[in-house]
């Protein structure tokens, strides 16, 4: 196997540095938690990645650009025959699946994450 390690991006650098110096503002804190948590999810999914046996390539934290965009997928695992793409969410709560849809349940109603 073959293996593309994953980094800190440079926002969560920058807000890691910055809240130890200065007191955030509630919504950066949000943010910095937010990139924190997400970059946690992440790393989870590398230590399992890391034990994989079979012949593949696992890219992390994979950069490209298309068409004038920036875009980021969180891991790829190419193996001979397919391609896996994950992008990692680390929410917090109680969730279900119904169709291809995932619900956050909430005390008032379930509420739809993704479309």
């Amino acid at each position: 196997m073959l293996y593309k390690d994953r980094t800190k991006s440079l926002e969560l650098f920058i807000f890691k540095s910055l809240n130890r110096r200065m007191d955030l503002t509630e919504k950066d804190k949000q943010y910095y938690w937010n990139l924190e948590k997400g970059y946690e999810g992440e790393r989870h999914l590398d230590l399992l990645t890391e034990k994989l046996e079979c012949d593949c390539l696992v890219l992390n934290d994979l950069r490209l650009y298309l068409n004038n965009t920036t875009f980021q997928i969180d891991t790829l695992v190419i193996t001979g025959e397919t391609i896996y793409v994950f992008e990692v969410k680390n929410y917090e709560g109680d969730f279900y699946y119904e169709g291809e849809r995932i619900y956050e349940i909430s005390p008032r109603s379930a509420t739809r994450l993704f479309n």
